[in-house]
């Protein structure tokens, strides 16, 4: 019976493997499609990893993706933080209402939110564009911040940083060098997932830009209607580039931990 069950689990499980990367190894193969079909394999090609960078529109919708994302990780990072931080210090009913409502943006439909942020810009005349997409993504990646750090803070022992500033460091020394590094592991997770969903956004950046100002989710949506193959290169591109950070990400710490164990055990 155990084992009926375990194959059972086992099938399940590669079923719902093949349901999620089946698509997405069958974009990576009619990228090197030398023809337009998406159903044909007619030939290994890379035109179409050609024609993507000869593509103004998709080279300009990766860079306003990029800086975006890059831009919005950090700040939402810088700010995310210390309001944790600070969150961590206040008395449990004021963290408690703010950490309530810190949620409200995740557990509210994109669709809510970005309609909200709209209708902000609309009703203070500000022209929409490059600015207005960039404070939509900086202020709904926080959220995701916060909720990364506290974890670690709860974790840290609260006497760490009187006696830093027992032992004579200033209150900042005390928050960049005894504080962060202990939450860095957080801090680190937080801001991958902020760059991870502003990368990704589509539902609030297609309200919140304006004329000229697209990131890929946004041209992708609109030339969803014609086939273009150079949209599976940037796919492919993306998604290779998206695995090797992610294995960098963990396969780095692992080495790094291995070694210094290597070298307490020589000394």
């Amino acid at each position: 019976m155990k084992a009926l069950k375990r194959k059972i689990g086992n099938g399940y499980i590669l079923l719902m493997m093949l349901f999620f990367y089946l698509p997405i190894f069958y974009v990576m193969i009619f990228s090197f499609n030398e023809s337009k079909s998406l159903t044909r394999f007619t030939g290994f090609s890379l035109v179409w990893y050609e024609k993507m960078f000869a593509s103004r529109p998709i080279m300009e919708a990766v860079y306003y993706t990029i800086v975006i994302a890059l831009i919005a990780t950090a700040v939402s990072t810088v700010f995310g933080t210390i309001t944790a931080i600070g969150l961590s210090k206040s008395r449990k009913i004021l963290r408690e209402v703010v950490l309530q409502i810190n949620d409200i943006p995740m557990l509210n439909p994109e669709i809510v939110t970005a309609i909200g942020f709209m209708l902000l810009f609309t009703s203070m005349n500000i022209e929409k564009g490059f600015m207005t997409l960039l404070i939509a993504h900086i202020v709904f990646c926080i959220p995701y911040v916060i909720l990364s750090v506290m974890p670690k803070l709860r974790q840290l022992d609260d006497n760490i940083a009187e006696a830093a500033l027992d032992l004579g460091a200033t209150p900042f020394q005390a928050l960049t060098k005894v504080i962060i590094p202990q939450i860095m592991p957080g801090v680190v997770s937080g801001a991958l997932i902020a760059f991870t969903m502003s990368f990704d956004d589509f539902i609030i950046s297609f309200f919140t830009t304006g004329p000229g100002v697209n990131n890929i989710a946004i041209y992708v949506y609109s030339s969803i209607k014609r086939i273009n193959p150079s949209i599976n290169a940037l796919s492919t591109i993306i998604v290779v580039v998206v695995t090797t950070v992610l294995v960098l990400v963990n396969v780095i710490p692992v080495i790094r931990d291995r070694k210094k164990g290597k070298n307490e055990k020589i000394s």
